[in-house]
């Protein structure tokens, strides 16, 4: 699964100092996995699943993400953004017994950062 979002971010704590302020034109992608397939042969319903994720990237279309809560004492890098995409996702209530495998988050088309939850 995959959505989209513009927004504005800069690195608070980042060698010599803040960033400049920036954006980027950010994309994620969302792994999905199970064990088991759930009632009609599926390990998770798309269409609620994808409704989530976009769900998720709208709380940060067109924002500033050093403003979001969950930021207030994280630095808004891809590998952060890509945990709380994630986590959201796990606590979300749509996946059954699906679990997040990965999210990766693209700042732009050069650079990604993944997050893999840890299992253990």
């Amino acid at each position: 699964m995959t959505s989209r979002f513009e927004a504005a971010h800069n690195l608070v704590d980042y060698p010599g100092g803040p960033e400049p302020l920036h954006g980027h034109s950010y994309k994620v992608e969302a792994v999905l996995e199970s064990k088991d397939l759930q009632r009609y042969d599926l390990a998770v319903d798309f269409t609620v699943a994808q409704k989530a994720l976009d769900a998720i990237a709208a709380e940060f279309d067109y924002k500033y993400i050093n403003e979001h809560s969950w930021f207030a004492k994280r630095n808004t890098s891809a590998e952060n953004l890509a945990r709380y995409f994630a986590e959201r996702l796990e606590t979300s209530g749509v996946l059954g017994w699906t679990e997040v495998a990965e999210v990766t988050v693209w700042e732009g088309p050069k650079n990604r950062a993944t997050w893999q939850p840890d299992k253990r």
